[in-house]
């Protein structure tokens, strides 16, 4: 099982990104293998709009069953949603490699809906 989480830097030392949309980069992890990978999410950081959209299109395509995030607006949770596609929110102070350990304990909760508007 693959997850991705949202990240400010290349490893799993880094902090986690609040933003899903606007993230700086994702951590792609899979759990059965312990492997990682980092993908840059320069290409959302510029949109004026569709940035969430976008960045859910990229962990889409990485095949990930679940992704973990600080926080996540409307039109990104629609997108993971129909995708199937856990969202799972973790205290922003997190670093990726706590918000795994919290993911693979079941220490955290899935999230229903966005808790962010769009534009954040």
């Amino acid at each position: 099982m693959k997850i991705a989480i949202t990240t400010t830097g290349k490893d799993l030392d880094s902090k986690i990104d609040p933003r899903f949309g606007r993230a700086k980069g994702f951590i792609i992890y899979d759990l059965d293998k312990d492997e990682f990978e980092y993908i840059d999410n320069v290409q959302s950081l510029s949109l004026m709009e569709g940035a969430g959209v976008q960045s859910a299109q990229n962990v889409i395509s990485k095949n990930v069953s679940a992704v973990l995030t600080g926080h996540i607006g409307p039109k990104a949770f629609r997108v993971l949603e129909a995708a199937k596609i856990e969202i799972y929110l973790v205290p922003e102070n997190s670093t990726v490699k706590e918000a795994i350990e919290k993911f693979k304990n079941k220490e955290l909760q899935k999230t229903n809906w966005a808790d962010k508007t769009s534009h954040w």
